[in-house]
């Protein structure tokens, strides 16, 4: 019994230890992840990137359009708000602080 009680204790802080080190490097990587997202070439990376999602976006829709599964399906008559791609959000830009659940 008493092996049991101290095989206990040792992973109960085993846990406490092992979870404060794994949340500090949890966010060390957080961090520098957001710094590197924030980093101007790889927001000019993402424009681009987006920019070409939304121009092949926009050829694939139209050739579907102009398809006979394009024509049977009623695609031309579609609501043209909804067109363009949206932006994906910015999930590293958070609130911040260090209670924050964002994820990468």
């Amino acid at each position: 019994m008493r092996g049991k009680l101290m095989f206990l204790t040792g992973l109960a802080a085993g846990f406490v230890l092992g979870s404060r080190a794994g949340r500090e490097k949890y966010e060390e990587i957080r961090a520098n992840a957001q710094k590197l997202w924030e980093h101007p070439t790889v927001q000019e990376a993402a424009g681009v990137a987006q920019a070409q999602a939304n121009k092949l976006y926009s050829e694939g829709k139209d050739k579907l359009q102009s398809s006979k599964l394009g024509e049977k399906l009623g695609t031309t008559h579609h609501d043209t708000s909804t067109d363009e791609l949206l932006a994906p959000t910015d999930t590293l830009s958070g609130s911040g602080s260090k209670g924050s659940s964002s994820t990468l």
